[in-house]
């Protein structure tokens, strides 16, 4: 079985965009859900609000894989499962470590979908001592002086990074160094890496700022008063020192 040292995916040589790569994995999921109903073909409509695009998009990101529907049937699922599967490189074996065994590392550790995706986790790291031989998922958690053995014997080009913040550079730069070329940093700091390294960022807080936004602007609609808003006259302006702003008004 091919390891992710040994081959990369042919999106960038095909000249794929990067936000229909984007997609894919949004187009794959709602295909696999499709499949394990054992649903044989589906319309660009039907796929495309399963994904959350709309179906012009849809059609124009497939048209990059050379796949085209047929009028009047759809789309093969399992064949375009194959398909993206394919382009985004999980028919093949990708090994995984994960550095930081916290309470996000130990969780990133016990997902199943990891294997069921084509990627295998490797080996668990953190830099306590006290750490090392511990079971987490199964597997032993190995100490940070063995990181570059590891990701040598096992081949990675793909490392995870859950460490805290301060951490997260070093960790990075010690990846980099010993051949991994691809990061998924959950650390909330942003890496510094050389040119042909990948980095895809996870903040969940900044995730929840974003919603707490949204939260927000619909709360000040629903208290929003109806009709417009009366325009203030300049009588009701005063200087500032930057410029007109609004007088206050007496109570």
């Amino acid at each position: 079985m091919a390891t992710g040292r040994t081959h990369r995916p042919a999106t960038r040589s095909r000249g794929i965009p990067e936000a229909t790569v984007a997609r894919l994995p949004l187009y794959l999921r709602a295909l696999t859900a499709l499949s394990e109903r054992s649903v044989p073909t589906v319309s660009s409509e039907e796929l495309a609000a399963a994904a959350g695009v709309n179906s012009a998009k849809l059609r124009k990101d497939f048209s990059y894989l050379g796949s085209y529907g047929t009028r009047g049937v759809g789309y093969d699922v399992e064949y375009l499962v194959y398909q993206i599967s394919r382009e985004l490189g999980l028919t093949q074996d990708w090994p995984v470590v994960i550095v930081g065994i916290g309470n996000l590392g130990a969780a990133l550790a016990n997902y199943g979908g990891f294997a069921s995706r084509g990627f295998r986790v490797a080996a668990l790291i953190d830099a306590d001592p006290a750490m090392a031989g511990t079971p987490v998922a199964g597997m032993p958690v190995q100490h940070t002086d063995e990181l570059e053995k590891i990701i040598s014997d096992n081949g990675v080009s793909i490392g995870v990074i859950s460490t805290p913040a301060g951490a997260a550079q070093q960790v990075c730069e010690r990846f980099v160094a010993a051949g991994v070329t691809s990061i998924l940093n959950f650390a909330p700091t942003v890496l510094s890496v050389p040119d042909g390294v990948d980095v895809r960022k996870v903040d969940l807080s900044i995730e929840l700022q974003i919603l707490a936004f949204h939260e927000q602007r619909k709360a000040g609609e629903d208290a929003a008063p109806e009709g417009p808003v009366p325009p203030v006259s300049a009588k009701q302006q005063r200087k500032g020192p930057d410029g007109d702003v609004p007088a206050v008004m007496p109570a």
